[in-house]
């Protein structure tokens, strides 16, 4: 994907609305974890309300969290990736977990529910049996950047989808601290873009999707910034498929660089465990 416009015009200026609150999310914040036997938090078999079912053990290894209203988001959430520690130092490492959002849960009691394999990394060597028996843990956490190794971003064709027009996609390996907007599709070579509805978190349909081989561009946002990113090429072939994976030959990487004023700067350095 190559980058399009420096800024966005101001009939996108509403997309960015939601982008701005949380324009600090890079700085490090306080609340709350709890262990949680649910499927879609242990087992990804379970989907999830973002969707990912047994996709998400290979997105981050089985270190998944359903997340509450304010990091889910109504499914802007989905996918992104966040840093925590405990804060209880008799029980807790202080190296912390990276975990995936793939799920939404509504208690007001916790911001994350974490499923085992993340739950038990919060703990000291020998204390992970300790730390289930414990409510609601306080907890440090900020966003951070997914990190998908060599992967490129990816589309998942969905199996909702029904040639010759209805089109549903899921974002792979989206990567960075950036959220996506917007989606349109044309056929390569043409100016007709059709816009795509978001489905829900990654996922994205369109009834009028073009014949012939398809690219792709988006709204791209990383705090107050964002920006039109595209595929300048073939992204999906004429005889796509539902099921199949197509890899866009590109990584959305960071497309503004917050100062983050008026943030408080972290007091530790936060460790991948």
């Amino acid at each position: 994907m190559a980058v399009l416009l420096p800024a966005l015009s101001s009939c996108l200026l509403l997309l960015l609305a939601s982008s701005i609150a949380s324009a600090c999310e890079r700085c490090v914040r306080q609340g709350k974890a709890a262990y949680s036997p649910s499927p879609s938090t242990q087992l990804p078999a379970g989907g999830g309300v973002c969707g990912y079912g047994a996709m998400a053990m290979e997105i981050n290894g089985g270190f998944l969290a359903a997340g509450g209203p304010r990091q889910h988001r109504a499914g802007l959430g989905c996918g992104r990736c966040f840093q925590m520690r405990c804060r209880d130092a008799k029980v807790c490492s202080s190296r912390g977990v990276r975990v995936v959002l793939t799920d939404f849960h509504r208690s007001n009691r916790t911001d994350f529910l974490l499923g085992g394999p993340a739950f038990v990394s919060l703990a000291k060597p020998g204390m992970a049996q300790q730390l289930r028996t414990l409510d609601a843990l306080s907890i440090d956490y900020k966003r951070i950047p997914c990190d998908y190794n060599d992967k490129n971003l990816s589309i998942l064709v969905e199996e909702q989808s029904k040639k010759p027009s209805k089109l549903v996609i899921k974002f792979l390996y989206q990567g960075g601290q950036t959220d996506i907007l917007a989606v349109d599709v044309a056929q390569v070579g043409s100016s007709d873009w059709r816009f795509m509805s978001r489905v829900h978190g990654p996922v994205w349909s369109t009834d009028r999707a073009p014949t012939g081989p398809l690219q792709f561009r988006a709204v791209v946002t990383g705090g107050y910034d964002g920006k039109w990113v595209w595929a300048d090429k073939e992204v999906l072939p004429a005889d796509w498929q539902p099921g199949q994976v197509y890899d866009t030959g590109a990584r959305i990487a960071d497309v503004a660089r917050e100062s983050c004023i008026g943030c408080a700067r972290p007091d530790w350095e936060m460790k991948v465990a």
